[in-house]
């Protein structure tokens, strides 16, 4: 296998915390997460510096971060933000090397997402990407509806094809595109990043898939024979975008996308008995009767 054949692994911990009520205890966090980073992935998405009031659950963030064991670990840490505050709060950690920042093509989503116009978010965004270039980090650009739109703005392949364009003339070199609700089917996903990965070489594109239970491999298996190589995934498929008000969809699988990976023959880079004891602290984690999440079982 070539090496561009070797798939790189998000691991989303904060995407399956964010949407809980209850409030996950800071050292049940920190365990977790440090048992993510023994498993291999590329990168662990392990929390956000976003509002309290929006997300109460990601508001001990910068004690997780302080927190975590990255000796002996290849992964990267990657934070969520959603304004110029929350990204000089991220920058104040040299453990951090990705700040993640939602952009979406749907004015609704992205006023409900980070109560700034699409105009806006531009702005902010291009302050980010100055920021962290200065600072020597990276950053990740998701873009919300990316392969639909269920709130009844504009939205084509061409949208995302412009949009694309104007973020990598802004500086943006990881786009990952995000089926914020679930609304992709296999064509859309096949036809975008068939169109998009060679027309940007020097750009590394991801697929951030929020699925129902029963049709995750279509999607997984679309992105990955247009291109894509980079995939955001989830223990057991928790969570989901808490904006999006959907409840029936979650993140993808990491399980899934691993026997989606031995069913093609594909390198997995996952150390699986360090996986198996993750699995087993996300049981612990994400259990007990007030949890009310999207399970893939």
């Amino acid at each position: 296998m070539k090496h561009q054949d070797v798939p790189k692994i998000i691991e989303c911990p904060r995407d399956a915390m964010q949407g809980i009520k209850w409030f996950i205890d800071t050292e049940d966090k920190i365990r977790y997460i440090n048992s993510l980073l023994r498993v291999g992935f590329d990168t662990v998405d392990f929390g956000s510096f976003v509002s309290p009031k929006a997300i109460p659950q990601m508001r001990d963030t910068a004690r997780v971060v302080e927190g975590l064991n990255l000796e002996g670990t290849r992964s990267k840490l990657l934070a969520i933000v959603a304004n110029v505050r929350g990204a000089k709060d991220a920058l104040r950690f040299e453990q951090i090397d990705y700040l993640g920042y939602p952009f979406s093509i749907s004015e609704i989503f992205q006023m409900r997402n980070t109560a700034k116009t699409i105009a806006e978010s531009v702005q902010v965004l291009d302050e980010i990407l100055n920021l962290a270039d200065k600072a020597g980090k990276q950053t990740v650009v998701y873009l919300s509806m990316g392969f639909g739109n269920p709130y009844g703005d504009p939205w084509s392949p061409e949208l995302v094809a412009s949009w694309t364009e104007k973020l990598y003339r802004m500086g943006v070199r990881i786009l990952s595109l995000s089926d914020t609700v679930g609304a992709a089917v296999p064509e859309t996903v096949e036809l975008l990043f068939s169109h998009l990965i060679p027309a940007y070489p020097d750009m590394e594109f991801g697929a951030h898939l929020h699925t129902h239970p029963d049709n995750w491999y279509e999607k997984v298996d679309a992105a990955w024979k247009a291109g894509c190589r980079r995939f955001d995934t989830a223990i057991r498929g928790y969570g989901g975008c808490p904006m999006a008000k959907d409840e029936l969809v979650g993140n993808l699988p990491t399980e899934k996308f691993i026997s989606y990976l031995h069913r093609n023959g594909i390198p997995n880079p996952l150390d699986m008995t360090a996986f198996e004891n993750a699995y087993n602290e996300a049981l612990k984690i994400f259990s007990g009767p007030r949890l009310k999440q999207n399970i893939f079982s």
